[in-house]
């Protein structure tokens, strides 16, 4: 039974006792939840909830290709003049209505384990951060309403961009995530007005971004809390407070594991990539995962240093 649920996720979604009522109703025999549990485990199948990503097209996956290919080979010092920013939404009610799948294990990755969603939606915030190598802008959370080309202006590009581009020079190389008021009118010539160069930046790759990676960690913290936030309030705190624990070094791994995420994009024809499972039991990343150069180590030192004293 179980070599014929694997890899097969419109079948294999539902709880044990989902799956011995059907299996009764199939086969006229009662079988308990028990015994299908033990029946699937001995398969070697486990019920995880599966990866949710943005769906992609033949033409995202293209772009993202040829985007890896152009910067698999990117040195440490180039991935240092990025400033990698992005929004995301954190929401006060969980999933009620989360979904198992049943899968082998080291699969989480696969195709056919992902749900394909667009982002957004329930009561939360939304977030706009930024980071770099050695250095992080302050979490900014948006009032209530959209955010158009007028806010982000305002609120994100001058505030912080601007601040930034100014610190590092000519250098700088600006990354947002292609959202529609990235691309306003307003948004281009605001960029075109402080001579800020922005980097290309594939569509629907938001596996790529380090920073969405750190929106993960920050979120396992979230529901790692002895007293989640009930309030939109209590929310607001908690992530600047979850933000501003977070140790520098832990976004430094992210960003120099860049080239290893364009490598692992390309073994997988451009399809949805894993995250990073960092440890949400403390802030201190992975042992070994980060150890920069001499000359990587003095950018690092003048970056902090700077952005410090600012």
């Amino acid at each position: 039974m179980t070599g014929t649920l694997s890899y097969r996720p419109e079948e294999t979604g539902g709880r044990p006792r989902e799956k011995s009522l059907n299996t009764t109703q199939a086969t006229g025999r009662p079988m308990s939840r028990f015994t299908v549990a033990r029946r699937l485990h001995g398969g070697g199948l486990f019920a995880r909830r599966p990866v949710r990503c943005v769906p992609l097209t033949p033409a995202h996956r293209r772009r993202r290709s040829l985007w890896c290919r152009e910067h698999r080979n990117c040195r440490d010092s180039e991935w240092g003049r990025v400033f990698f920013t992005d929004e995301s939404r954190f929401n006060l009610s969980s999933d009620s209505h989360r979904i198992l799948i049943w899968r082998e294990r080291e699969s989480r990755n696969h195709p056919s384990n992902i749900i394909e969603r667009d982002r957004y939606g329930g009561r939360g915030v939304l977030v706009w951060g930024g980071i770099m190598l050695g250095s992080r802008t302050h979490l900014h959370i948006f009032d209530a309403g959209s955010v158009n080309g007028t806010r982000y202006c305002n609120e994100i590009l001058l505030p912080y961009v601007r601040l930034f581009r100014g610190a590092m020079g000519l250098q700088f190389l600006f990354m947002d995530g292609n959202a529609p008021c990235h691309r306003t009118v307003a948004a281009e010539q605001l960029l075109e007005s402080e001579d800020i160069e922005r980097m290309d930046w594939p569509a629907r790759s938001l596996d790529l971004n380090p920073i969405e990676h750190v929106w993960d960690f920050l979120g396992r913290r979230l529901a790692a809390r002895t007293l989640p936030p009930v309030t939109i309030r209590e929310l607001r705190l908690a992530l600047q407070d979850e933000w501003a624990a977070m140790p520098q070094q832990l976004i430094d791994t992210l960003i120099l594991s860049m080239g290893r995420r364009c490598e692992t994009c390309l073994a997988v024809r451009a399809d949805h990539i894993p995250y990073l499972r960092l440890d949400v039991s403390c802030w201190t990343p992975i042992t070994g995962m980060f150890r920069p150069s001499v000359a990587l180590r003095s950018m690092l030192l003048f970056q902090s240093s700077f952005f410090l004293s600012l």
